[in-house]
């Protein structure tokens, strides 16, 4: 998962055979890029950045302020076309298969680490591996699984250390994965895997280098990759420093000689020094500059807006950390309370768009309306929902959030309008930062509703469903669980038609309304401004900065 704070741009439905080119397709990036011309190579940039969860491992970094550093410090075995997010071969020189099970992956030879030694066929098995072993407690771990042996890796014991005694992990590789030579391997999955080829991209599945192995706490404060930029330092709360690698093997290299990533706690003080100057980029501009438009005046000729694949959301706390909110009645009233237009009309100046499901717009597969009149309005309909369900028990509702984006307006104003239609307190409540905020939940600890965001990992309906709500994946912040929901993913998975694969997962969509595990509240378009200093910004797919288009003037 990418947790995030993030005209539309349609993207075709890819098989796994399909998967051997350059991009395919295109779309509509609206006012997406600032495209003046004069750029120069070289200089340096600073850009907002987060405090990331976790040390700078790909395979434990589920979220973006880590996740936009490693996507420029590493490579995978394909890339995604900025515009469109179609999948081109990066390491991979092909990925073959004749049955969605069986594939036969080839690299590109010479492509090297920032280390300088070669990314071989080794670094790849190792590092997946490594990610799916239980006692690692990789938070990517779950993207393994459809490689065969994945439930062998894992530990089966239960309470505090499920990794203990007979709990212990039966092996630390998977059968599936095979070492050709030096430049191919194998990889079988359990059942077939029509998308597999598409998933590569994401992060999880990037190479690690010999080196890691032997420490990977330091790898994790220095991570050593195999893309255009390599991370120089990490300065806790304060700073991480990239700059471009001399020996970079790859066609999607930057202009830019430096990248410092500024830890921000607050997005409207990074916007101001965006305005004054003092810093580069903000892939967030706050919620108070988008009201009237005011970030165009602000920013002229320095501001792009791109519809991307992001959704927010609203998820509720697995039951055995707060149970008041356990009855799906309960969930569906709180979200027929919840009066997306007026807010995002009040708050986003109507920049977002209401969702009407768990799926965003912009990838093959989506549906409209799958979640129903439970994400529509209905104040009276959601007073008569909550009754049905013998109140809310808790006393008041709760709804938290990272304050160190622009969120307290939207969840204030979200708080108001439940408190509204259904007569019970809700209130805001802030977390320090994102760090802290993603700690809490992923140790159970929040109690009440918490903000959650995806930015898509890859362009796949599949990815806004599985790693989410299929019980036991990575991101199931919810710990929701649906034995018909998961049976329908593998069936989706398994098909080798896209059309009956997009029918599958529409239909595994549809059941979360009767559970309403996560609230949909919006889709996203991202909003991004600029210094006077630098030209060719362009907003990615997944709404994150095209690092390989900026440039200074």
């Amino acid at each position: 998962m990418r947790g995030t704070a993030r005209t539309v741009a349609m993207f075709a439905g890819i098989s796994a055979t399909a998967l051997l080119a350059a991009a395919c397709g295109g779309g509509d990036s609206g006012n997406a890029a600032n495209t003046s011309a004069g750029g120069k190579t070289g200089g340096s940039i600073t850009v907002r950045g987060c405090n990331p969860q976790n040390p700078l491992v790909p395979s434990n970094t589920t979220e973006t302020c880590g996740g936009n550093v490693l996507d420029a410090s590493t490579a995978k075995l394909v890339h995604y076309n900025a515009e469109t997010a179609a999948p081109e071969n990066d390491i991979a020189e092909s990925i073959t298969t004749q049955d969605n099970q069986n594939f036969t992956i080839k690299l590109v030879k010479g492509y090297k680490f920032q280390d300088g030694t070669e990314v071989k066929a080794k670094n790849f098995v190792d590092a997946w591996n490594y990610a799916a072993y239980g006692p690692n407690a990789q938070s990517s771990g779950y993207f393994m699984e459809p490689i065969e042996g994945y439930a062998d890796t894992q530990c089966t014991g239960e309470g505090d250390d499920p990794c203990a005694g007979k709990g212990k992990a039966k092996t630390d590789k998977m059968t599936g994965l095979k070492v050709v030579d030096d430049h191919t391997f194998t990889v079988k999955t359990s059942e077939k895997v029509s998308n597999l080829p598409v998933r590569l991209g994401y992060t999880a599945f990037a190479p690690l280098p010999d080196s890691f192995f032997k420490d990977p706490k330091a790898y994790g404060e220095k991570p050593v990759g195999a893309g255009p930029y390599k991370v120089d330092s990490w300065t806790k709360n304060s700073e991480i420093k990239l700059s471009k690698f001399a020996d970079y093997s790859g066609k999607f290299g930057g202009k830019v000689d430096n990248i410092t990533f500024k830890i921000y706690q607050d997005s409207d003080a990074a916007y101001n020094d965006v305005i004054a100057n003092q810093l580069d980029v903000t892939d967030e501009v706050p919620s108070s500059a988008q009201i009237d438009d005011k970030y165009k005046t602000d920013l002229p000729d320095r501001n792009a807006q791109k519809a991307v694949g992001v959704i927010q959301t609203i998820t509720f706390p697995p039951t055995k950390v707060d149970p008041n909110y356990a009855d799906p009645k309960v969930r569906q009233a709180i979200s027929m309370a919840i009066d997306r237009d007026t807010i995002i009309k009040q708050i986003f100046n109507n920049t977002r768009k209401p969702a009407t499901g768990w799926v965003s717009p912009v990838v093959d597969g989506y549906k409209a309306d799958q979640c129903g009149e439970y994400c529509k309005y209905d104040p009276a309909k959601a007073k008569a929902k909550l009754a049905e369900a013998g109140g809310f028990k808790g006393g008041k509702i709760t709804l938290s959030y990272n304050a160190d984006a622009s969120h307290k307006g939207w969840t204030e104003a979200t708080c108001n309008s439940i408190k509204s239609a259904l007569g019970v307190d809700c209130v805001a409540t802030p977390v320090v930062d994102f760090s802290t905020f993603r700690t809490q939940i992923a140790n159970q600890k929040m109690k009440g509703m918490f903000r959650t965001g995806w930015q898509m990992d890859y362009p796949s309906i599949e990815n806004f469903l599985a790693p989410i709500y299929k019980t036991g994946a990575s991101s199931n912040d919810g710990h929701y669980s649906n034995p018909a929901f998961d049976k329908l993913l593998v069936e989706a998975a398994a098909a080798t038609d896209p059309a009956e694969a997009n029918k599958k997962y529409q239909e595994a969509e549809a059941l979360l309304a009767n559970d309403m595990p996560a609230i949909p509240m919006w889709y996203s378009t991202a909003t991004m401004g600029w210094s006077d200093k630098v030209t060719g910004v362009k907003i990615t797919a997944f709404g994150t900065i095209d690092f390989a288009s900026i440039s200074l003037k």
